[in-house]
């Protein structure tokens, strides 16, 4: 009988956290603030991810981003984030969810405006040759073989 390579049930707020952003700076840094617990790796999940993640007063959840491929869902448990998108800003509260369908181009991301950490579901597949445009910032990503490359938006590499 084989053995189980991967946890069968954890404490969601338990687990490792991310060590930092995959983004390269100066876009990294301005993600200080934000935690996230890796769900989707630590079973193993290879079609969709899953973070629960944690944001402190003032942080954000990634720069405002559209996917061309991969949809998106978010799922608020505790706090009042705001929803900054193409249509302006939305108040969430614990309950609420949003979605992002892959293709609309409509950027999106939180933003914890409040004195309180916000704590929330984000969950995304993984669709590959996926790309992330970037509305607000000089970047652009494409999901090669997993990971993520970021390039300016004429192509050209960050350092």
């Amino acid at each position: 009988m084989a053995t189980q390579p991967y946890p069968i049930a954890v404490i969601a707020a338990e687990t490792p956290t991310r060590a930092k952003s995959a983004y390269p700076e100066p876009f990294a840094s301005r993600m200080l603030g934000r935690e996230k617990h890796p769900l989707g790796d630590l079973f193993g999940l290879t079609n969709f991810g899953v973070n629960l993640t944690r944001l402190a007063p003032k942080a954000v959840s990634s720069l405002r981003h559209a996917h061309t491929k991969q949809d998106e869902l978010v799922y608020i448990l505790q706090g009042n984030p705001t929803l900054l998108t193409d249509e302006g800003r939305t108040e969430l509260y614990p309950g609420m969810c949003a979605g992002f369908k892959a293709g609309i181009g409509n950027g999106h991301c939180l933003i914890n405006e409040t004195l309180e950490d916000v704590v929330y579901l984000e969950i995304g597949d993984r669709s590959p040759g996926d790309e992330g445009n970037y509305p607000d910032d000089d970047l652009k990503a494409l999901l090669v073989e997993g990971k993520w490359r970021f390039t300016h938006k004429d192509g050209t590499p960050y350092d």
